[in-house]
């Protein structure tokens, strides 16, 4: 039963969602097919794949329903965290009436919780923008407001990993959207989080049409590993 990741499907099964992605490069032409062949490839229905934000340019649960279908129909479980793009994201009680409506059954939700998978313990949240000047926000928007949430949603998270961990012993695998660390920028509030849990291991998304970065940073006794779809050429990534 192994845990793998990828993150950014940017899933546009519906003409009227449909974005291109390949002003981000080459890599991206027919990119939902790379994603689907690579995965049933891969994948067992004994599998565990996280998916940590951007999983569809829909703007609604509605218009987002034939993106999940499509998740739902490749093999294994998915737990989903959110991203910047996932407008279509609403409360764990609408997804789950939606889900039970629409007969999708092997998609969860990563929010304010955490699961035990494969000897880990899956913790995580989005994060966000390291500094205001990056983030494309409305005016008067409250961006140390925003900072601060995406705090206590992964302090609530790992808090609920840590009983888990205490119980079976297994280490906590952390899982974000927008990388904490990125360059010379540092999410200062994140960081201290994750080292007050004693977290190891992160995997991240966000980054889109830079191959030359490292797949793997270290900071402060963190590994950090990029799973962007592009960047691990659209296969998802085992955890170890």
């Amino acid at each position: 039963m192994p845990l793998y990741t990828i993150a950014d499907l940017h899933l546009s099964t519906l003409s009227t969602t449909n974005k291109s992605m390949e002003v981000f490069g080459a890599r991206w032409t027919s990119y939902m097919e790379k994603i689907e062949k690579n995965w049933r490839h891969l994948i067992t229905d004994d599998d565990t794949v996280v998916i940590p934000g951007d999983i569809s340019w829909a703007l609604s649960l509605d218009e987002a329903t034939s993106d999940l279908k499509f998740l739902d129909s490749l093999p294994g479980k998915k737990i989903l965290g959110k991203g910047n793009h996932d407008f279509w994201w609403t409360t764990m009680k609408k997804h789950s009436e939606h889900f039970e409506k629409n007969g999708i059954n092997s998609i969860s939700f990563l929010f304010n919780n955490a699961y035990e998978c494969d000897g880990f313990i899956v913790a995580g949240t989005r994060g966000w923008f390291f500094e205001e000047k990056n983030a494309t926000l409305p005016n008067k928007t409250d961006f140390a407001k925003l900072v601060r949430r995406e705090e206590l949603r992964l302090e609530t998270s790992l808090k609920a990993a840590s009983e888990l961990r205490a119980a079976s012993g297994n280490p906590i695998i952390a899982f974000m959207h927008f990388p904490p660390v990125f360059g010379d920028e540092i999410c200062r509030g994140l960081i201290d989080i994750l080292k007050k849990y004693e977290v190891r291991t992160l995997y991240y998304g966000h980054i889109h049409g830079n191959y030359t970065i490292p797949e793997k940073i270290s900071f402060e006794g963190i590994d950090m590993h990029i799973i962007s779809a592009d960047y691990i050429s659209f296969v998802p990534k085992r955890v170890f």
